[in-house]
């Protein structure tokens, strides 16, 4: 057995490059995903802070999953930065499905800052055993 201790490296908030014009003034960021895998189904946790259960979308159209999250702004209008580390904007991520996850069961759930998504694997996708006769 290893016991050696991998550092977890984290990565710096991406910006979406603007493809598209925005109504909304707050730059638009990617994101942090995690996607693990089980036999019976995918779970991906995003991190969004500021994203308030209200203020997120999923939708699921031609096996396109897309996920967006506003910002909430208010408590922040009348402050002025004199040092800022932490940049404020809204989140939006796709993935493309295959026909290997159960698109009619996906399930949302928004806790702490965090959406956590999970993608069932089609029935004839998932490990089964086979009975002998």
């Amino acid at each position: 057995m290893n016991d050696e201790k991998k550092d977890l490296v984290t990565q710096e908030k991406k910006e979406i490059e603007a493809k598209k014009e925005h109504t909304t003034p707050l730059k638009r960021y990617v994101p942090a995903t995690d996607i693990v895998e089980t036999d019976k189904e995918l779970m991906v946790f995003m991190d969004m802070p500021g994203v308030g259960k209200d203020n997120i979308t999923v939708k699921l159209e031609k096996n396109v999953i897309k996920i967006d999250g506003l910002v909430e702004t208010t408590p922040y209008s009348d402050l002025k930065p004199l040092y800022s580390e932490y940049n404020i904007g809204n989140y939006s991520r796709q993935f493309e499905l295959s026909n290997k996850i159960d698109q009619s069961k996906i399930e949302a759930r928004m806790e702490n800052g965090v959406l956590s998504l999970v993608l069932p694997k089609a029935p004839e996708m998932q490990p089964r055993t086979i009975q002998i006769n």
